[in-house]
């Protein structure tokens, strides 16, 4: 299935091609790279005119060439949530806006179920978009487990950008497959359980991460802090070549043994290009829901 986030108001995919993308971010328009984009562009007058563009370096990585003078960062909102945004070395902004479909599918899900006392881990958690979702949406506790202590940071900056400071949210700077199995033999038990995965990654300590390679064994790990009266589990990913089939099949395998009571679906994110009836492929979701 196809999920496209289309609700957005301070944040448009204004055109994609040529291997580019071209966005607005409130009232800036950001042109960087996206591999998947290989149709020709429009040749648009928006184009020519970003206020900032990311180039690619021959050797890794690249930079940004700012055409207008920016602030370090600025905000966008996302119904009640706010969230900082600023170009990263590495072309990120920190938000991806296409994950906002999943945090509407996990906030509708709380909210249903607000007669619970809901607990839910977000590994691999970035800046907290999913983190933020879920607290304002009513979760009892929140976990946020992120290797990057500066990416943890800026999850605080967008708490409190989303007045979410009186909400049970616990920051945790740690390498997940370890905070995980501390977890396992606290007794601690998630109601919720969301990983986004990087295809590779590295620990605090220096921890070697590769996505085919751990993705079994971090999913056999949460299964044993994962409820027994669980309601969700959300698996992102934007490793190239891995297939949402793929996906699929390893929940049916590893979640639907011990959680039969639970419906499994996945599928491709996007976002919607504005005005071309196109849409960006922006990874791959896997989602196992209780059945009530």
């Amino acid at each position: 299935m196809l999920l496209t986030a289309d609700t957005w108001k301070d944040y448009r995919l204004l055109d994609a091609g040529d291997g580019e993308k071209l966005e607005r971010w409130g009232n800036i328009t950001l042109r960087r790279p996206d591999p998947q984009a290989i149709w020709p562009i429009r040749h648009d007058q928006a184009w020519k005119n970003p206020d900032a563009v990311y180039h690619r370096s021959k050797s890794g990585g690249g930079q940004w060439e700012y055409r207008t003078s920016l602030p370090e960062f600025w905000t966008i909102d996302y119904g009640d949530l706010t969230f900082r945004v600023s170009p990263t070395g590495f072309k990120h902004t920190g938000l991806f806006p296409e994950q906002a479909v999943n945090w509407d599918w996990m906030a509708d899900l709380i909210r249903t179920h607000q007669d619970e006392e809901l607990r839910i881990l977000n590994l691999f958690a970035y800046t907290g978009g999913a983190t933020m979702a879920c607290a304002a949406a009513g979760a009892a506790e929140v976990v946020h487990v992120d290797a990057s202590k500066g990416m943890v940071n800026w999850a605080k900056e967008n708490r409190d950008l989303s007045g979410l400071q009186e909400k049970k949210i616990r920051f945790i700077v740690d390498d997940v497959l370890k905070f995980v199995e501390r977890e396992k033999r606290r007794g601690h038990t998630y109601h919720g359980i969301i990983m986004d995965p990087p295809s590779y990654g590295r620990g605090p300590g220096g921890e070697m991460w590769k996505f085919e390679k751990e993705i079994v064994h971090l999913i056999a790990s949460t299964m044993e802090i994962f409820d027994d009266h669980a309601l969700f589990f959300l698996i992102n990913s934007y490793t190239t070549g891995f297939s949402s089939i793929v996906l699929e099949d390893l929940m049916k395998v590893m979640i639907s043994d011990t959680h039969p009571e639970g419906t499994i679906s996945a599928g491709e994110v996007a976002l919607p290009i504005d005005n071309r009836k196109l849409y960006l492929p922006c990874g791959i979701y896997g989602r196992w829901v209780r059945n009530d």
